[in-house]
């Protein structure tokens, strides 16, 4: 069932319209002596869908935690719809959808008070009628009064994205959100993706999975050394060599 989609996003900054949804300059990230993320520039504009390949510790997951504001670079700028990451964290949480390694989810609540908690720390408006879509467009409809514990990982999965566009956000982070679902969920996920995309929405979504990456999204990019070391469009990408050269990186030493 392909979900509704969400209302197109025209996010307003100081009274104008910000061209770019996500843009990054000179980023850079370390643990102790350890250099992650290097002088990492990046812009992402509405609408667009960029995916990021990567190695296991190339800095994937650290570079989605500073977008979304759970981790603090070392040095750079980052600026989410035109709100600057170090001075407004609080505004662009309100306006940021994330699905990370760890659900956020209480697993002692049932799916239905998860999902309340959240709709009350949103300031939802219709928050019942709003946990009744998210619930549908994830087929979590059977599974409500569940707590969390007694979920599988990928009924967790499920919701964890529910819990993401809960508050209809006009960025989407995804960090590999199609780890542990089953066929039905990976269909649901792609369709909501694609809503998101087409809504004027940004997804930057990062994932070793070549066949979803390139399916789903219409830029890709391949972190490694620190940096966006390839970024292309999707048009104009041919999956079979794409994957030749995403091996070499994979290949290269950190």
């Amino acid at each position: 069932m392909r979900p509704l989609l969400p209302t197109r996003y025209h996010w307003v900054v100081n009274g104008h319209g910000e061209a770019q949804a996500i843009l990054v300059k000179g980023l850079r990230k370390g643990y102790g002596d350890w250099p992650v993320l290097r002088e990492l520039d990046l812009s992402v504009g509405w609408g667009e869908f960029l995916v990021i390949f990567g190695a296991n510790g190339v800095g994937k997951t650290t570079f989605l935690k500073i977008l979304s504001t759970q981790a603090r670079p070392d040095a750079g700028q980052v600026w989410i719809g035109g709100l600057d990451r170090g001075r407004d964290p609080a505004a662009i949480r309100r306006r940021i959808g994330v699905v990370a390694h760890l659900g956020f989810l209480y697993e002692d609540m049932t799916c239905q008070e998860n999902l309340a908690f959240y709709g009350r720390m949103y300031s939802l408006k219709k928050p019942r009628e709003r946990i009744e879509e998210v619930l549908r467009l994830m087929g979590l409809e059977g599974r409500r009064n569940q707590r969390v514990r007694n979920l599988s990982h990928g009924m967790q999965k499920r919701l964890s994205i529910a819990r993401a566009i809960l508050h209809d956000p006009a960025v989407l982070l995804l960090d590999e959100p199609e780890a542990g679902l089953d066929q039905e969920a990976l269909e649901m996920l792609g369709l909501l993706l694609d809503g998101w995309r087409r809504a004027g929405r940004a997804v930057v979504m990062t994932t070793h999975n070549l066949e979803h990456g390139l399916a789903w999204g219409d830029r890709v990019a391949i972190l490694a050394g620190g940096k966006i070391a390839f970024e292309e469009s999707r048009r104009s990408l041919d999956a079979a060599s794409f994957a030749g050269t995403y091996s070499r990186y994979l290949e290269a030493p950190l």
